[in-house]
């Protein structure tokens, strides 16, 4: 999922494990380039530290949500005193880590308040007879694990989370790489090309067809569908 992490001096470790966890990462170091980067992408979560070099990150938070912007915030700090963490959620954050943060428990609080604002209530998605565990980043078909790379498995999630509608190339693409990522013209064709080798030979009944000018979509095969 794409996401906007608004630090200074947690890029390195937390991207690479944001990476690794399935999250296209855009890293900024100021509430400028913060501002410029959130109204130009589209972002599921943000990540936000207190003390920034042009302000204070809660000032910024509470401004997105005055203006009407509700996605999902995890603030990082280290400062942990009660009357700053009060404030912290009084000013519209959803969680609060102290750092130093684990990487592990941070991934973990980022995926369980993606649960709650889309609202799914059953973590697993079946879709013929392939099951995905959002969580654990699992893929079994016919209960027999199917081994996906990161990328190719961020794709099948997407595809999943549409499943039977056309997702845009656009779309995928903003949410499959960060501003960073050096990306090129046939990189969603690659990924795509190789999703369809995973799928087709671990007899997935599902198939992605391409939409062509538009996108793609995930879709049963006729044999799942008799």
């Amino acid at each position: 999922m794409r996401t906007l992490l608004v630090d200074t001096d947690l890029t390195r470790a937390v991207r690479g494990a944001l990476g690794d966890g399935g999250f296209a990462v855009d890293v900024v170091g100021t509430l400028e380039q913060a501002s410029s980067a959130f109204f130009s992408a589209r972002y599921e979560i943000l990540l936000l530290e207190l003390v920034l070099p042009d302000g204070d990150g809660l000032d910024w938070l509470r401004q997105l949500r005055s203006d009407g912007y509700s996605v999902p915030a995890v603030i990082m700090s280290r400062l942990d005193d009660l009357e700053k963490r009060i404030s912290v959620f009084n000013s519209g954050a959803d969680d609060f880590l102290r750092k130093p943060v684990s990487t592990d428990e941070l991934i973990a609080r980022m995926r369980a308040l993606l649960r709650r604002s889309t609202q799914i209530t059953c973590p697993i998605i079946e879709f013929g007879n392939l099951h995905f565990d959002p969580i654990g980043r699992q893929v079994s078909v016919d209960g027999h694990p199917l081994m996906i790379a990161r990328r190719e498995l961020c794709i099948l999630e997407h595809l999943l989370n549409r499943a039977g509608r056309i997702v845009p190339r656009a779309r995928l693409e903003d949410q499959l790489y960060s501003f960073n990522d050096e990306v090129s013209g046939n990189a969603l064709e690659a990924g795509i090309y190789r999703l369809r080798g995973y799928l087709s030979r671990s007899g997935a009944t599902l198939r992605i067809r391409t939409v062509r000018g538009i996108g793609y979509v995930l879709e049963l095969t006729d044999a799942s569908s008799a």
